[in-house]
């Protein structure tokens, strides 16, 4: 079952999509599409199973794992923010499902030292303590798509949100974004039998931020603030703790609240920085060389719905076989039909023709 829309339109059905808790709701969704700059529509190729929690916003932020050996067993982590961790196949089938409670956002990295040998981890934040945050740490097994959780680190006082990976000089950070606003940086070594972090820098914006990423190249951070905009910090231990203001949440090409946030990297330093526009539907991409906006996309109902109130995205370039050419791009879907929420997955082709995007 699809649900109606007409790309562009004010009408009856996008007037029943409601917003999330913080968004504005004295301006109807149909007014904010109709007063943001136009997006182009595509479609999604695949999507996950509904997340167990029925009834209630709780799927909520995905991480992509491709397996260069063998693109079509990769894998996807997605939270349900309610209750724990999923990992799906490319299939949309899930693989396994971990009980982690009230896991928010979710990263992972390759090639890892953990308890000795490379591996994939997996960190969640963790908010079954609204007052202190934490970060869930886990291990993915790509041979069995397992998840075996090894620990948690301390994520500083107050209510965990956001969360992403980097690596600088061989050193893993997790920078967890609490609901305040406030970003720790958080040294993470699980090397040994039990996983430590240690923060070692703060940085700070104003109000509630959530989503973020960090392109290792430049070492970049990048964070939306949802009812502000999009910000880049120095990522570096060292670095800065000055924001950088990318993009407003002016309600033209990013529409508040400014939720998920990933990376498309091309080359040494190239590519794009993307946004969930969760105000209109929509998804909006930034070149990463200049800051520049470069367009807007919404992801509408075909053989398989749309997505709409996207709260997190991810996405990666490279091969994912025959149904995803150019790479994958996930984003959580806030209204799906009848069912609980769910993720859809998108071709990175079909984003890059749509946009006019370069290779």
């Amino acid at each position: 079952m699809t649900r109606p829309y007409i790309s562009g339109g004010i009408t009856t059905a996008l007037l029943l999509l409601a917003g999330c808790a913080s968004a504005p709701a004295e301006i109807p969704v149909a007014q904010r599409i109709a007063n943001a700059t136009p997006a182009v529509s595509i479609t999604a190729r695949g999507e996950t199973a509904p997340v167990g929690t029925a009834n209630a916003d709780a799927a909520d932020d995905p991480a992509i794992w491709r397996n260069a050996t063998d693109p079509l067993q990769s894998l996807i982590v997605g939270t349900d923010k309610k209750a724990g961790l999923y990992v799906y196949g490319l299939d949309g089938k899930v693989r396994d499902f971990l009980d982690a409670g009230r896991v928010n956002n979710v990263d992972l990295k390759d090639g890892v030292s953990i308890t000795g040998q490379p591996g994939i981890l997996v960190a969640a934040s963790d908010r079954n303590d609204v007052a202190q945050a934490r970060i869930a740490l886990f291990r993915l097994d790509p041979a069995t798509a397992k998840l075996t959780a090894l620990g948690k680190v301390d994520g500083g006082a107050g209510e965990a949100y956001g969360i992403c990976l980097g690596r600088d000089a061989g050193v893993l950070s997790a920078f967890i974004v609490l609901k305040d606003g406030t970003i720790h940086q958080v040294a993470i070594d699980a090397s040994g039998a039990t996983p430590t972090g240690r923060i070692v820098r703060t940085m700070k914006l104003g109000t509630q931020s959530e989503g973020c990423a960090v392109d290792d190249r430049t070492g970049t951070l990048y964070v939306a603030e949802e009812d502000v905009g999009l910000w880049r910090f120095d990522a570096r231990a060292t670095g800065s703790t000055t924001p950088t203001k990318i993009a407003a949440a002016d309600g033209r090409n990013l529409v508040m609240d400014a939720e998920g946030v990933a990376i498309a990297p091309i080359g040494e330093k190239d590519g794009y920085v993307l946004v969930s526009s969760q105000g209109d539907n929509a998804y909006v991409a930034y070149r990463l060389t200049d800051d520049s906006y470069v367009g807007r996309f919404r992801v509408v109902d075909g053989a398989i719905g749309g997505s709409e109130e996207t709260d997190g995205i991810d996405v990666m370039l490279g091969d994912f076989g025959p149904n995803f050419p150019g790479g994958l791009f996930v984003a959580q879907d806030g209204h799906n039909a009848a069912a609980a929420q769910n993720f859809k997955l998108v071709a990175w082709d079909d984003i890059a023709k749509a946009l006019g995007l370069g290779k």
